[in-house]
């Protein structure tokens, strides 16, 4: 069953022309949408299917600085100011709120791993404090047990995956960009080989510029017109509890056996770090060598998927023709199902780590497809050969607590302000070379 999902009405009619088009109703393409309508930009946002409907909704909510990439780590860190001031500009509450995140743990190798990654934090102005093993038990006192350490970001936060896009959409409305829902880009119009439309399952509209923001379908619809972007989506399965008394659980806490997380209605979301399957898609096999590194690397937490993933089309290969409908109309909302033994697994994890868990009904499962890329860090930027293009997608999970500071980036971008942090480090071109190496060390 799909995840929580705040409702919006948005807009029917469809413009002749736009600045720029944004392909994709998930947190990334309506930050992008949004802070181009802030800077004025004549901007049309297009969603197959609803805003916020597939990822962006299905992911524990996480605002995190701890642990980034350090070429993540500046959006990482602008994304919380920009979290900071959402529910003032917009007028609608998106959940965030800088509750800290709690990571504990009994291993001394991720403990120190944790420490390193501290020492780096701390020249990029980044507090993280490292725990001790009282502190660790004592923040950790509703597992009933004792701790070797841990950690705890306190400037990090949750949002609410529920409403987070859907507000920035309402955002995008309020200071004058224009949202469809149910709309299908179906590919883009190319005069001298630069963009010059956008067609849509409901007409063309004119423009210079597109970005398409597109999550798990993004590569399939960059192979339209001949851009090869390496990615590979996982499915992973969470899950949710109800309301209850609980205990003193932190409202975002990390173990390597579950983590689980607050929701605004009381209840808590759980789900095993990194536990994903990867189901065989024709996109999977063509860029298999390129995510060997990434994939030989998790494989403890990665298992066999099932060819429901062939099915939802989202990682096709082949061309589909721009006067019918393509595989986005067919599943506008990708819902895979969700692994029955992982749920039940991770329930039983939680309730056995967290006892005061152990009475809260189960609320909902569901499943999502998380883009990834080889390295694990997000393609933001345009291509080279295709002017008025440009690609921001692949965020490799961590695109919910990006968001904000990505779209602000685009934006930046594309109105030729000074951007706050460099966008070469996000280039597509930097997987002309081996993969092999590159993945994130922290």
């Amino acid at each position: 069953m799909p995840a929580p999902l705040m409702t919006i009405a948005t807009g029917t009619d469809m413009p002749a022309r736009a600045d720029v088009v944004v392909i994709g109703g998930g947190i990334v393409g309506t930050s992008i949408a949004y802070y181009l309508a802030r800077s004025g930009v004549s901007v049309v946002l297009l969603e197959k299917g609803r805003i916020g409907a597939e990822q962006s909704s299905r992911n524990w909510g996480w605002c995190r600085q701890q642990n980034r990439d350090a070429r993540e780590l500046p959006m990482a860190t602008k994304s919380l100011e920009l979290w900071d001031a959402l529910a003032a500009e917009i007028g609608e509450d998106a959940g965030f709120r800088r509750c800290g995140l709690t990571y504990l743990s009994d291993s001394e190798s991720e403990i120190e791993g944790w420490a390193k990654w501290r020492e780096f934090a701390i020249t990029q102005g980044v507090r993280t404090f490292m725990l001790s093993p009282q502190e660790a038990s004592e923040r950790g006192r509703a597992t009933a047990k004792a701790w070797k350490g841990g950690v705890f970001s306190q400037d990090d936060g949750i949002a609410d995956p529920s409403r987070a896009a859907p507000v920035l959409a309402l955002g995008v409305m309020k200071f004058g960009g224009v949202v469809l829902q149910e709309c299908a880009a179906r590919g883009i119009e190319l005069s001298a080989g630069r963009v010059s439309g956008v067609v849509t399952e409901r007409g063309t509209i004119a423009t210079s510029q597109v970005v398409v923001a597109g999550g798990a379908w993004a590569s399939s619809f960059c192979h339209q017109i001949g851009v090869g972007m390496p990615q590979a989506s996982t499915r992973s399965t969470i899950l949710s509890v109800g309301p209850g008394n609980a205990g003193d659980i932190p409202p975002a806490l990390h173990t390597k056996e579950v983590s689980v997380t607050a929701r605004g209605d009381g209840g808590w979301t759980l789900a095993v770090s990194g536990r994903a399957q990867l189901d065989p898609t024709p996109q999977n096999i063509r860029y298999a060598k390129a995510f060997l590194p990434m994939f030989t690397r998790r494989w403890g937490n990665l298992s066999a998927g099932s060819l429901q993933g062939w099915g939802w089309g989202h990682e096709t290969r082949r061309i589909w023709k721009l006067d019918r409908p393509t595989p986005m109309e067919q599943a506008r909302i990708l819902d895979p199902k969700p692994n029955r033994a992982i749920a039940e697994d991770t329930l039983a994890r939680a309730r056995k780590l967290l006892p005061g868990l152990g009475h809260n009904p189960v609320q909902a499962t569901w499943a999502g497809y998380i883009d990834s890329t080889p390295d694990g860090v997000p393609v933001i930027g345009p291509v080279e050969h295709v002017p008025g293009f440009m690609i921001a997608a692949g965020f490799s999970g961590h695109g919910f607590g990006i968001g904000p500071g990505a779209g602000l980036l685009v934006a930046q971008m594309l109105t030729g302000q000074q951007t706050f942090v460099d966008p070469a480090h996000y280039r597509l071109e930097r997987f002309s070379q081996s993969s092999w190496g590159k993945v994130s060390e922290f």
